[in-house]
């Protein structure tokens, strides 16, 4: 399903190996889900999105979002005929969301789950 550009989860242990040099001290991956070449980052401290850039994806853009700077957000569910779930965050400052979207086989229940966690602290 990755080949369709739809978000689906791996393992936030290899996440957390992966992407250590961006990581604060102590800092934990809870949660990680693949675009394509992009990557969404939930830790313990912040939104983390990952957006591979040109034709080799060589140039990488690291967009951290402090949970605290997450204004709202908003899940769709996936469909019968619509087999995406859709997730919207907007941050304080921006009118427009962040937008991804995941494959039915990931639970956006979960994902909006994680978000409760950190933003309504």
């Amino acid at each position: 399903m990755a080949l369709f550009g739809n978000a689906h989860s791996i393992d936030p242990a290899s996440a957390q190996q992966e992407y250590a040099r961006l990581l604060g001290h102590g800092e934990q991956v809870h949660a990680a889900y693949l675009l394509i070449r992009d990557t969404i980052l939930f830790t313990d401290r912040r939104l983390i999105l990952i957006d591979k850039q040109g034709i080799t994806g060589k140039k990488t853009e690291y967009h951290s979002v402090p949970y605290r700077s997450i204004t709202h957000f908003s899940v769709e569910t996936a469909g019968h005929f619509d087999l995406d779930a859709e997730l919207k965050i907007w941050i304080s400052g921006t009118p427009a969301p962040i937008e991804k979207t995941f494959t039915k086989g990931v639970d956006i229940y979960e994902v909006q789950a994680i978000l409760t966690q950190y933003v309504a602290r």
